[in-house]
């Protein structure tokens, strides 16, 4: 299931040029990815998907050569805040290193990621991409830089906002520009929502709005903004004389430069020393009476911004699934190649189990990405059943995702050793950059509470997730009946147990992990029914083996003190880690034995 650089033969005495395991330099990160060819397949029209292959085909290709060079570079020389230019004036402008400005070419210009579900035309195709043929997009680009997936994104927002509650007024003025792939034309955006006073808690807000004819001047300090310079800014603030609470928050448009090339009331304070996503600016921001403007109605900025959080979220896991897969392609090239004791790492019975386990989440995550994408396309095509089974998705794959890339890439990095701690290889900047997506739109205990307190207790949205799983059951015939009857009952059991703890607020300390189990069985039946579909394809139904893993390792509880490798145990590492396709009925095999 992985196609890395050739492999030693099993047996090979290491030759003191070629000690260290290669990396990934050169990898088409699109043709080292069938699962994602495969669901693509499932989840876009056939003309559409055989549009944009070529296109993935080009940016697998770049992302693991020129792209990822550029990538390390821009990580390594951070944006630089100045404060006047070289005639002295106070015009703040930030320096970026030619390897970010190159890294910006391709995902907006040639490839336009940020614009694809809103802008016709791009990439030679008529009309907009749906949001999974978009969020294939973002899947490539973020294995090699994970930074710029933040602007991508806001710009992406910003426009979306702008389209959905903007004026035609400003629509005219500012929309084109947040969606044009002419480099010389785009305006990128921004989103500056987070103050000292909260972040997740956006009702205690202190941002000032006073209204001055057809426009608002803004008072006060956004304390993180990403993408600090963006030319167009979403951000909240309170108008004077609203309530308190998220009901009296607006949503305002705020451009960095007015109509006569000035800059506006607004300075970027310091930008931000971060742990990961280094290659792109966030900072503070103090505003100064920055003239902004309305977007939608002033008492429902909140809940206009909820939407393009969602958003967010869907792109922060398909980001953090980016993550996972390149260091599962790190992990797979130096366990294929890197002798030991005379072995391969991958010849280990304790390397094979720990690439399974570096393996299994990685899948999930793609798997729920897709799932959710398809569930966003569906509800924008005004599916009720959709937009329930979207507002629970979301949470659930934003919480599990990130969380479980922040120990795949770690465990990644240890399968290269040493040196896969030294910034010369990418392994470092995965696992900094991952820990960024469980804080970013929300920490996981906010997430998880969004899952079960709103989704579950306040929307009933566990009703829709449930019927899509049933159904997807039904659809999956190829799959063994007992096991397609084990995964109904785990779901009734997680739907209930969902339930169970969004029904009392006393039970919230268990909202992690009911939506962690949520998250598993959800992903279970999809792999399943992956398995079904891929194998009515083309023949191959292993990811069906996966979905035996999830419960396994993820749902069913363990017995610490009983040996767990055994034939069976062999035998499906032995298909997954390996490139040999198989029929259901070798898999199904596989699935129900003991």
């Amino acid at each position: 299931m992985h196609k890395p650089v050739p492999a030693q033969p099993a047996r090979v005495a290491a030759e003191p040029s070629g000690l260290l395991a290669p990396d990934t330099s050169g990898m088409n990160f699109y043709r080292a990815d069938p699962a994602l060819t495969d669901l693509l397949r499932i989840h876009l029209p056939d003309t559409l998907f055989r549009h944009i292959e070529p296109h993935l085909d080009r940016l697998g290709e770049l992302a693991g050569g020129p792209l990822d060079e550029c990538a390390r570079l821009a990580d390594r020389h951070t944006p630089i805040l100045h404060q006047r230019d070289k005639f002295g004036r106070d015009v703040q402008w930030i320096e970026y290193h030619p390897a970010y400005r190159e890294l910006e070419k391709v995902a907006f210009g040639e490839f336009g990621i940020h614009a694809l579900s809103i802008r016709k035309g791009i990439m030679g195709w008529p009309d907009k991409y749906p949001v999974v043929a978009k969020h294939a997009f973002t899947f490539l680009f973020n294995q090699t830089e994970f930074g710029m997936g933040c602007p991508i994104n806001v710009t992406d927002g910003c426009a979306k906002l702008l389209a959905n509650f903007g004026s035609e007024a400003l629509k005219a003025k500012y929309l084109d520009g947040l969606t044009q792939t002419d480099m010389s034309k785009l305006t990128q955006g921004g989103q500056f929502m987070t103050e000292k006073e909260g972040g997740s808690d956006v009702g205690t807000l202190t941002t000032r709005a006073v209204q001055e004819g057809d426009h608002w001047r803004l008072y006060g300090e956004k304390w993180f903004c990403s993408n600090a310079d963006a030319k167009v800014v979403m951000l909240l603030a309170r108008p004077e004389g609203a309530g308190p609470g998220t009901r009296g928050v607006g949503l305002f448009l705020m451009p960095r430069f007015l109509d006569d090339g000035a800059q506006n009331h607004y300075r970027i304070v310091r930008l931000k020393d971060k742990l990961g996503t280094r290659s792109m600016a966030s900072g503070e921001i103090k505003l100064e009476g920055a003239i902004a403007y309305a977007v939608g109605k002033l008492d429902r900025g909140f809940v206009q911004m909820a939407e393009m959080v969602n958003s967010s979220r869907l792109s922060n896991g398909v980001k953090s699934a980016a993550l996972m897969r390149r260091a599962y392609h790190d992990a797979m090239t130096v366990a294929k190649n890197r002798v030991v004791f005379g072995n391969r790492i991958i010849d280990l019975p304790l390397g094979r189990r720990q690439m399974l386990k570096i393996m299994l989440p990685v899948e999930q995550a793609l798997s729920m990405s897709f799932l959710t994408a398809d569930a966003l396309d569906r509800a924008e095509a005004g599916s009720q059943d959709a937009a329930a089974l979207l507002r629970i998705l979301t949470p659930t794959l934003k919480f599990r995702a990130t969380r479980d890339a922040r120990k795949v890439c770690g465990d990644a990095l240890e399968v290269r050793g040493g040196i896969g701690y030294i910034e010369e290889f990418a392994t470092a900047r995965l696992l900094r950059d991952a820990h960024l997506g469980s804080v970013w739109e929300g920490t996981g205990n906010i997430v998880a509470i969004d899952a079960l307190r709103r989704a579950v207790g306040r929307h009933g949205a566990e009703s829709a997730l449930a019927a899509d799983l049933h159904a997807r059951l039904d659809d999956s015939a190829s799959v063994p009946q007992a096991w397609r009857d084990n995964l109904r009952g785990l779901v009734d059991r997680a739907v209930g147990f969902a339930r169970e703890v969004a029904g009392k607020a006393d039970n919230e300390a268990d909202a992690r992990r009911a939506t962690s189990l949520l998250y598993h069985v959800t992903s279970a039946v999809a792999l399943a029914w992956e398995g079904h579909r891929i194998h009515d394809m083309r023949g191959d139904a292993r990811r069906l083996l996966l979905s035996r893993l999830v419960i396994d390792h993820r749902v069913s509880p363990s017995d610490p003190f009983r040996l767990t490798e055994n034939p069976v145990q062999q035998k499906i590492a032995a298909l997954l880690l390996g490139d040999r396709d198989a029929g259901m009925s070798e898999v199904g095999e596989l699935v129900l034995a003991a």
